[in-house]
């Protein structure tokens, strides 16, 4: 019984900020200047933490790479050992 209160109040929560959102953008879209306005804040915000996003990008490629050569060792040891 409380799991479903709590998909039902999870569900309403969800659709709330969807109709939240989908208000919030068509303003948006009628208002030139604040499609302007959130450019500058967008922009502003990449420049001062543009560090923290080079790096945390960096990271995360880095941990892709070491899944992609891990998952190829494995493939390759498969292979080995169906030749066998």
């Amino acid at each position: 019984m409380k799991l479903a209160a709590k998909e039902v109040v999870k569900g309403s929560i969800v659709s709330s900020t969807v109709h939240t959102g989908n208000k919030l953008m068509s303003n948006v879209a009628k208002h030139p200047v604040l499609v302007f306005g959130l450019g500058v804040v967008a922009g502003y915000l990449v420049y001062k933490y543009r560090k923290e996003i080079i790096s945390s990008t960096t990271k995360a490629v880095d941990a892709g790479k070491d899944f992609v050569l891990q998952q190829k060792e494995n493939l390759e040891d498969i292979v080995a050992e169906s030749k066998e």
